[in-house]
């Protein structure tokens, strides 16, 4: 808001996010720019088609949360010339922001050119990761961090003056203390841990991957949840997938779980078989969702960005799951060529023993 009132332009504030009145209210407003966060972008795509989707004038749209399968289709469908992308937190350590108006910068949250690259080298580092203790990985001979290439990314850290720099969490020193770690690129040095996982490609774009606590393990690999959402989002049908990782029974690390949003439209007649052939196309067999749970309702927070507390916390077990949601997981234990239902008889048979994925 302050920055408006700087500029001298006009803000206009509607009493809610509601589909149904958002274009109508953008039209009474004369707006030309609205900000955008977490899966606003795909509610909007998500809705029926209207002969007045570019009927606006809305040029551009600045925020974050847009994701790749919505940002194109969200261009095309409602004529915005310009997408402006952009990370930062709270605590202010990190800050990215893409201004794209074409293809070259589509889906990403940032750009640095060469010179800002020579210069970040050692001061914005990715880091591996390990997924279930969620500790940094070092080198046992040096005890400095493993750094993982920028194009295969990991957690960001950042260079940071110490922790006096950065004033904490309010009435919380155990969180603040583990914000910061010592000895990454060299003895003795202080980074900021950012909790989010980047990679930066070889023309210098910042790609989002996952929140730290996101990414689980399976079969012996890392699984991204946002690589997983944006293949499974981007199936005709989908409206939204949640993804997230699942405990079982007698199973080593976390077996991937969807929460589908399926538009009502194409629920009686949604092909899991090919929705399956579809998603394993496109995905490492590890990286495949073994559980797809059907949503009877969205799970955004107030501020529509997706809440994976209550799913993970209901896991797959059927009896508790709530909502009247329904279960599936592929057919032949994780080997077949469809989705079918998780009954409490298979949760049970996961839990003696009978059956292993």
């Amino acid at each position: 808001m302050i920055s408006q009132i700087l500029s001298g332009s006009t803000v206009c504030m509607a009493p809610k996010f509601s589909v149904s009145n958002f274009w109508a209210d953008i039209r009474d407003s004369h707006a030309t720019w609205f900000v955008y966060v977490g899966e606003t972008l795909r509610y909007l795509l998500a809705a029926p088609p209207s002969p007045r989707d570019k009927d606006h004038s809305v040029h551009a749209v600045f925020g974050n949360g847009c994701r790749p399968d919505v940002w194109k289709r969200f261009q095309d469908r409602f004529g915005i010339d310009t997408i402006c992308e952009f990370y930062n937190s709270t605590e202010g350590a990190l800050g990215l922001h893409n201004l794209s108006r074409g293809d070259f910068l589509a889906n990403a949250i940032g750009h640095h050119g060469l010179l800002l690259r020579i210069k970040y080298r050692n001061k914005i580092v990715p880091v591996e990761v390990d997924a279930e203790t969620g500790q940094i990985r070092r080198d046992p001979k040096t005890g400095l961090a493993i750094r993982s290439p920028y194009e295969v990314g990991g957690e960001i850290l950042t260079e940071h003056p110490g922790e006096r720099a950065f004033p904490g969490y309010f009435n919380n020193e155990d969180a603040t203390s583990k914000k910061f770690v010592r000895d990454i690129v060299k003895k003795g040095d202080c980074f900021y841990r950012t909790g989010d996982s980047m990679r930066r490609d070889g023309d210098g774009r910042w790609f989002f991957l996952d929140r730290l606590g996101d990414t689980y393990r399976w079969k012996g690999e890392n699984v991204s949840t946002a690589e997983v959402s944006e293949v499974l989002g981007s199936y005709p049908g989908v409206n939204e997938a949640v993804v997230y990782g699942v405990q079982l029974p007698g199973h080593d690390g976390k077996a991937g779980a969807a929460a589908l949003d399926i538009a009502p439209g194409q629920k009686p007649s949604f092909n899991f078989a090919d929705f399956l052939s579809y998603v394993r196309a496109r995905l490492p067999r590890y990286a495949v969702p073994v559980f797809v749970r059907l949503l009877n309702e969205g799970t955004a927070t107030h501020n529509n960005k997706q809440n994976k507390i209550p799913l993970k916390n209901e896991g797959v077990d059927p009896s508790k799951v709530q909502g009247g949601d329904q279960i599936l997981w592929i057919e032949k234990l994780g080997k077949g060529n469809t989705y079918v239902p998780f009954t409490q008889d298979d949760w049970g048979n996961l839990g003696i023993g009978r059956a292993k994925l």
